[in-house]
């Protein structure tokens, strides 16, 4: 039987085949040093709220026109709009949960037609960036949170549910749903995910037929 399912993606390098804070650092000419602290970060070795923080005071003094900027370079991954479609078909939704920005996040949801979407918000003052982030951080936790909020929302089972994404900080909400997808994993996401694949999302699309209703 096949049931409506929730599909939950982290954003940068799942969603999309960038991270957004390094297209963000371009502009703020600090790419190599957040480049290193985002890798540290996916594999597990650095607290993610820390090296969030430590990335994002990279980019104060950086105009909020660095947004568009970013959101212009963006590149999709082969397969999610293909993916959402066979979600969309079977009746269910489709979440984009991140540790980048909601700046950048809001337009490619609004393409992508995502149903949900939650991420970091970055404080601007007088046009600029301060270096700050503002509201709660979106961790681990409150990733496998989202998901949970999410499928209870809708009243899908987390039996229907599938969590998507590439480094460490995706764990919680992978071990949350029902199938917990690597793609384009790091070593430790491969180990502990229930499926791994690569280069096309839309190799998850059979995925979707194997979840059972609760």
């Amino acid at each position: 039987m096949t049931v409506s399912p929730l599909v939950v993606l982290d954003c940068d390098s799942t969603t999309i085949q960038d991270e957004v804070i390094e297209l963000l650092a371009d502009v703020a000419g600090t790419r190599d040093e957040v480049a290193a602290v985002t890798e540290q970060a996916m594999r597990g070795d650095l607290d993610f709220s820390e090296s969030l923080g430590a990335r994002v005071a990279t980019l104060a003094g950086t105009p909020e026109s660095a947004f568009q900027e970013a959101y212009e370079r963006v590149r999709l991954t082969p397969g999610i709009r293909e993916l959402i479609a066979a979600v969309h078909e079977r009746g269910g939704k489709v979440g984009v949960v991140s540790g980048g920005f909601h700046e950048v996040l809001d337009p490619i949801a609004q393409d992508l037609g995502l149903d949900f979407w939650r991420a970091n918000r970055l404080e601007v003052a007088d046009g600029a960036l301060t270096g700050r982030t503002v509201g709660p951080v979106i961790d681990a936790a409150a990733k496998a949170s989202a998901l949970r909020e999410w499928a209870g929302q809708e009243g899908i089972p987390l039996s229907a549910t599938v969590a998507i994404g590439d480094g460490a900080n995706d764990l919680e909400m992978m071990d949350v749903a029902a199938i917990g997808v690597s793609f384009n994993g790091k070593p430790v996401v491969r180990e502990r995910a229930d499926v791994a694949i690569e280069e096309d999302l839309g190799r998850a699309i059979p995925l979707l037929d194997r979840l059972a209703s609760a």
